[in-house]
């Protein structure tokens, strides 16, 4: 074993996740490569071509590499856990008049748990990941802070990770710019990671139709939720809908309504199958409620905390205070914040710092709420 030690690393296949292993390998440590294949892309049903982490493709990229530089490869098969979890969650989110996140559900509830076991298994202390964040230790508790790279900062979809998972994790890339990452692909002659593209789709919906998605997945779906209303926040009914697992709150392009001036979808009311539409002054909201709480920074927030929080992935954050009442914290947001949609993560920060996050279970206007 080399005096490194010896590492797991994940590989998608990609430019970020290859170049993780490149650099640990040459630091001298002990890599093992180990690629997820998390969905059957024959039973999606969808119409485009198998792309993404998951594909034959991307797997031969990541064994290619392992090829090269001498080090072991890994394919490990984990369809029934994620779909048992993850397209489960997924489905039912939607169903239930929310809008799901599934790519930090998987990160952090199955692709952690299941790379540490094989790690385990394989005798690894370490996991790393081509992640752009990075992970410190303050006071006895690990924290996962921003990446240096503003533009690639991954930190948002990281806030689940458990303490003693954080204590065994890296992420090479942390410290450094994507640009670096291709320069260095380009250095090593991994040209083909340079000019392949990035696959911003979930997995499990490659064709990127998840109304046709949920359509497959669920028997009779359109009989069962289509010709709801589509109605205005003061009741007054504007139209009908195909059915409200179909609508996310935010959303404008798609509705099929004409009223004269913008409208977007300001809530869900699953047990009415009504989808609410206003105007963006009234999509705005004061605060929210975040549940299923996961802290890094802190154990418990005693007090209250002000902090930077983000409500999905390419949010720019906006000033909140937030508050902890067991497993729910309060977010009372400086300026409103459009586009609050239940069912996607929150994730509170300090400076760099991830706090921590949870799930977004609703959200309220200034005047219904206060500070306690």
């Amino acid at each position: 074993m080399s005096k490194k030690g010896r590492i797991l690393v994940a590989m998608s296949g990609g430019i970020d996740s290859s170049l993780a292993a490149v650099m640990l390998h040459e630091e001298g440590y002990e890599v093992i490569g180990m690629t997820m294949k998390t969905w059957d892309y024959n039973t999606s049903g969808g119409s485009k071509k198998e792309t993404g982490c998951c594909s034959l493709d991307s797997i031969n990229d990541a064994r290619n590499i392992a090829v090269n530089l001498g080090f072991p490869h890994y394919i490990i098969d984990i369809r029934d856990e994620f779909g048992d979890y993850v397209i489960d969650h997924f489905t039912n989110e939607y169903l239930s008049g929310r809008t799901p996140n599934p790519c930090v559900l998987c990160n952090t509830h199955i692709k952690w748990d299941a790379l540490l076991r094989r790690a385990d298994q394989l005798g690894c202390e370490y996991l790393a990941t081509g992640h752009y964040a990075n992970i410190r230790c303050e006071n006895d508790r690990y924290v996962v802070s921003k990446g240096k790279d503003d533009y690639k900062d991954q930190s948002y979809a990281l806030w689940g990770i458990s303490q003693e998972s954080l204590s065994r994790t890296t992420f090479p890339l942390g410290n450094l710019h994507k640009s670096e990452i291709k320069e260095m692909a380009m250095e090593r002659g991994f040209n083909d990671l340079v000019t392949k593209s990035e696959s911003y789709e979930i997995c499990f919906v490659p064709d990127n139709d998840y109304r046709g998605f949920l359509r497959r997945r669920v028997e009779n779906l359109d009989q069962k939720v289509n010709g709801g209303e589509f109605v205005l926040e003061n009741g007054t009914v504007v139209g009908t809908h195909e059915g409200y697992p179909f609508y996310t709150v935010g959303q404008r392009k798609g509705l099929g309504v004409a009223l004269g001036y913008p409208v977007y979808v300001t809530e869900i009311q699953k047990d009415k199958n009504r989808v609410v539409l206003g105007t963006f002054d009234e999509l705005s909201r004061d605060g929210m409620y975040v549940k299923n709480l996961n802290l890094q920074k802190y154990e418990f927030l005693k007090e209250r905390k002000d902090t930077i929080t983000k409500v999905r992935y390419n949010d720019g954050g906006t000033p909140a205070v937030i508050e902890q009442a067991g497993d729910t914290m309060k977010v009372f947001f400086g300026k409103g914040v459009s586009a609050i949609a239940p069912g996607q993560a929150a994730v509170f920060y300090e400076e760099n710092d991830v706090i921590g996050g949870g799930w977004i279970h609703s959200s309220f206007r200034q005047s219904n709420e206060k500070l306690a």
